[in-house]
């Protein structure tokens, strides 16, 4: 629950509204979903990913569900960095626990937007489906399985701007 505390206090300390449930441990979205109330958000599946070179690292949130093709997932990310301007993503493939925990602070299991909170070198890029940006509120682990945390899509925005990594809104699906 540690990991937990830290979120919410970053949320109070920031004066970013939410609310936040416990439950028993939902490492999957399956597990997770037994759990979950019936709040009226869009619950969101996480996953963190690497480049082929292991020196970009990237965190993709969506409707928890959809599925993705990572071949597919390739080409988009790939053709929305180029767009950029930006070196393209190239072969992609889940990080580490390794990885997740360098970069994060998290274990497989509770990954989740607020684990930027633990990116304090801003490495990670975050890619939202561009789905989420219609849905009036969100609800993500509190970096920990046995909880949920629900917040407004405005919220949510107000956090990312705090936190300070880079994201965009992307169509994944």
């Amino acid at each position: 629950m540690e990991r937990q505390e830290k979120v919410l206090n970053y949320l109070k300390e920031h004066n970013i509204p939410f609310t936040c449930y416990n439950h028993p441990e939902g490492k999957t979205i399956e597990e997770a979903k037994r759990w979950w109330k019936d709040d009226g958000s869009i619950h969101c599946k996480n996953i963190f990913m690497r480049n082929h070179k292991g020196n970009q690292h990237y965190l993709i949130c969506f409707h928890c569900d959809h599925d993705l093709d990572i071949h597919d997932l390739e080409a988009r990310l790939k053709a929305t960095l180029q767009a950029q301007g930006k070196p393209s993503c190239g072969k992609l493939s889940f990080a580490s626990a390794e990885r997740m925990m360098k970069y994060l602070g998290l274990e497989p299991g509770s990954v989740s937007p607020f684990g930027l909170i633990n990116d304090e070198e801003h490495h990670v890029h975050l890619f939202l489906d561009a789905t989420l940006q219609n849905a009036s509120t969100l609800s993500f682990h509190p970096n920990d399985c046995r909880g949920t945390v629900v917040i407004t899509h405005d919220d949510f925005e107000r956090y990312l701007a705090e936190v300070g990594n880079t994201y965009e809104y992307i169509q994944l699906y």
